[in-house]
């Protein structure tokens, strides 16, 4: 009954996750949930999630809460520093009695993600993030984490609008004609482009984020309109980077950048002028892809809440997790 265990917590805008690993790192429980971003649910859905999620994985694990010696939360939604106090109280409705420490959620998947256990993580999936960690652990640079509002361009919901704007040029013979016009219309269900942009203007018709597979497909069809969006959306996946190695001094350092969501997945046509627009500026990057869930990262950071090594139990709380994972499907 003296063993410790460690838990982290993944929050996300969409999914959510809670991971528990012994001191030697060999992970134990896992929990899976909802979305539990605040914006999303607010601060009392946060907290169902948490709990949800924290329950199933200690059931799994066999132990009692009370057993935790640390704990990390990675949390979606906690973006600028007037959220923490709101966000801690939220995680104190657990009663955990170890120390912990909660960081924004992009900043757990450069912990899964970097051998070193800093640099610049890139989150590109439904929408973008990007957070960097300095070398001492003593300063963090990111970027707002509200997308468009503020000029963010870096996940599904930004190139889809990108997407629809060339849509929308094309018809008015602002731009070229694009395959994306019927594609969209095929989504959509509407008619004719006209009905496509009305419906869209009027709220009869939507396109979202599921709609960027097939700006690739158009891009893989040889269309200059579709291949021009994944071009301007990997210069600005790039351009957020860029944001935060500036803030952190990295220009001249070699450093990781973790690419943490499904938009890496989407080959040259993205990563290439993202990686050219960090080259420019940072040459010494390495870039990573996350192959792991970033739950990892929120497990390690519990465990140097309490004082663990936890980059040396990294290796094992990579494999081990593997290992739970692959046993739980």
């Amino acid at each position: 009954m003296n063993e410790r265990y460690f838990l982290g917590v993944d929050i996300g805008g969409s999914k959510s996750h809670a991971l528990i690993a012994d001191e030697t790192g060999r992970a134990v429980g896992f929990g899976d949930a909802g979305p539990g971003n605040h914006e999303v649910v607010g601060y009392e859905g946060l907290a169902a999630v948490l709990q949800d999620v924290a329950a199933q994985a200690e059931a799994l694990a066999g132990i009692r809460r009370a057993q935790i010696a640390g704990a990390g939360f990675g949390v979606a939604g906690y973006d600028w520093p007037g959220e923490r106090a709101a966000t801690l109280e939220t995680i104190a409705t657990l009663g955990l009695t170890a120390p912990l420490e909660a960081v924004n959620d992009t900043i757990i998947g450069l912990l899964a993600g970097a051998e070193a256990g800093w640099g610049v993580a890139i989150i590109s999936g439904t929408s973008n993030n990007c957070w960097g960690w300095d070398h001492t652990r003593s300063r963090m640079g990111h970027v707002t984490g509200n997308g468009m509002m503020f000029g963010e361009y870096g996940g599904a919901v930004e190139l889809v609008w990108k997407a629809v704007g060339a849509v929308a040029a094309a018809w008015t013979r602002r731009g070229p004609a694009t395959q994306l016009t019927e594609l969209f219309m095929r989504q959509a269900g509407a008619d004719s482009p006209e009905d496509l942009l009305a419906g869209l203007s009027q709220g009869e018709l939507s396109i979202g984020p599921d709609a960027a597979p097939l700006i690739f497909q158009a891009a893989d069809a040889g269309d200059a309109v579709a291949t021009g969006c994944l071009t301007w959306s990997g210069r600005e996946v790039g351009s957020l980077a860029v944001g935060v190695i500036r803030q952190l001094g990295f220009e001249t350092l070699a450093f990781e950048v973790v690419l943490v969501g499904s938009m890496h997945n989407g080959g040259a046509r993205v990563f290439e002028p993202m990686r050219e627009t960090i080259h420019a500026v940072a040459p010494g990057a390495r870039f990573v892809r996350l192959i792991v869930p970033p739950v990892v990262g929120a497990v390690l950071l519990g465990m140097e809440a309490a004082g663990l090594d936890a980059q040396a139990l990294r290796p094992a709380l990579i494999a081990s997790t593997r290992t739970l994972l692959a046993g739980s499907c």
